[in-house]
């Protein structure tokens, strides 16, 4: 009996749907009012601000994925890039680590965004009920992945086509019925603009917005299971990305000539009253706006299978990255296991996805957002960026597959901009952050020791 194996049957089509419902997710219907409410006229900058980022840091991702077309993503682009016996050893485990909180963080914070939303349809009074509905989310995402990874390929293809749709009738309805203008320069013109991008309300609005384009990378996370990765990971990344920024972009040009920023702020300070209460469903009270509540209970229902379709394309990519450490022998050799007729990593995915459900059940939404970027930046965002200037200086850049214009530019761009979204998190989740990595070093260290391997090689 031959030995399970991951397999390459992810086509261009089938990447770029799983990044793309990875990135919508609850997070642009969950910060959108939170940005309006941060930025009040300028509210668009934000939105492009983190366009820019994704598209700097898509380069990055691009030049190591079709480089290192492996399951793991940022496990293997670390190891790589800093030594596969040293340094890289600690980067890859940190990370991996990191994955096992975050991720199931990650997980948990689109359930919770899911219930926020599921309230608008069926009110949700008692305390218990909103956990009720996240843990279920989370459960019926393990039995949908428990299957073979060309089963997942149709099913996300599917998935994306209701993505693409509910996107699509929003920004018909605000194309169709604009009453407000909205501003893509800041008042003041281009002049005013160095001042707005380096002020302290667009360092909150990012983390939101940045939240809200994570995924681009999804495709990497499978790079064993796709076909032709040297070209299908770059396309599929950048694909997402500008489809991504189209979207969220007419998206809230849509909603802002309907419900102008200034009574998103009203709703916010409880300022309307009764439609007070809706102010966290603002696309829901969006299309109710235009088209009445049967609609709006029609929209809150694609905004639902947005949100799972996103989660979908989360516990999948996730899933492989301790599968790809421990089948290294750098992480436990439990994460490691494949089911033995289905060819994928069960183990990891059953361990995530019930950290996940725990989760789901313990924490609110608005504690997850900041936490999730401030554990991630600095060994993952940060630390590969840097790997990729030392991979290049050790290996050269004559053979690979995809180069990046302009380098060391966006790596310069992207480094600066993921440490300034870094410190906006706030004092109390960069030090979460910090003692995220801090827990992870003891771990590192005890599990070398045991091993016998550097820094206690005997």
């Amino acid at each position: 009996m031959s030995t399970p194996s991951l397999q390459r049957r992810l086509g261009l089509v089938q990447a770029t749907a799983l990044n793309m419902i990875d990135m919508v997710g609850i997070g642009p219907f969950v910060t959108l009012p939170l940005v309006m409410g941060f930025m009040g006229p300028n509210f668009l900058l934000a939105w492009l601000v983190g366009a820019g980022l994704a598209l700097a840091d898509g380069l990055i991702w691009s030049e190591l994925g079709a480089a290192y077309p492996e399951a793991g993503g940022s496990y293997r682009f670390l190891k790589l890039a800093y030594g596969e016996h040293k340094w890289g050893r600690l980067m890859s485990f940190l990370y991996v680590w990191q994955t096992l909180v975050q991720a199931p963080l990650v997980l948990a914070s689109g359930a919770i965004g899911f219930a926020q939303y599921f309230g608008y349809l069926v009110p949700l009074t008692e305390w218990w009920q909103p956990k009720l509905v996240s843990g279920a989310v989370v459960l019926l995402l393990i039995i949908l992945l428990y299957r073979r990874i060309e089963d997942i390929g149709k099913l996300g293809v599917f998935l994306w086509i209701g993505v693409l749709s509910l996107m699509g009738w929003l920004i018909f309805g605000g194309l169709t019925h604009a009453h407000h203008e909205v501003a893509w320069l800041p008042t003041g013109g281009a002049a005013a603009l160095p001042g707005v991008l380096l002020s302290a309300a667009m360092g909150q609005a990012a983390v939101k917005t940045i939240y809200s384009y994570l995924g681009y990378y999804n495709v990497c996370h499978l790079g064993g299971e796709i076909q032709n990765p040297q070209k299908v990971i770059p396309r599929s990344i950048f694909l997402s990305i500008l489809g991504i920024m189209a979207l969220y972009l007419l998206l809230n040009w849509s909603v802002g000539t309907v419900i102008p920023w200034q009574e998103v702020k009203a709703l916010q300070a409880g300022g309307a009253g009764a439609v007070a209460d809706k102010s966290q469903f603002i696309v829901s009270l969006f299309v109710e706006r235009l088209y009445g509540p049967v609609a709006a209970q029609a929209a809150t229902g694609l905004v639902l299978l947005v949100a799972f379709a996103s989660l979908f394309a989360v516990l999948l990519g996730y899933s492989r990255i301790p599968y790809a450490a421990a089948a290294d022998g750098e992480f436990l050799p439990l994460f490691g296991r494949l089911h033995p007729t289905k060819n994928f990593p069960h183990v990891s995915l059953l361990i995530l996805g019930g950290v996940g459900f725990v989760f789901s059940l313990l924490f609110r939404l608005g504690e997850v957002i900041s936490a999730i970027l401030a554990m991630r930046i600095l060994v993952q965002f940060v630390g590969q960026a840097v790997g990729l200037v030392l991979l290049r200086r050790r290996r050269g850049a004559a053979s690979l597959p995809f180069r990046m214009p302009l380098y060391p530019l966006p790596v310069v761009l992207a480094v600066a901009v993921w440490l300034l979204i870094f410190y906006s998190t706030g004092p109390t989740f960069m030090l979460s952050g910090l003692a995220v990595i801090g827990a992870g070093l003891v771990a590192f260290l005890l599990w070398s020791r045991r091993l016998g391997r550097w820094p206690f090689e005997r």
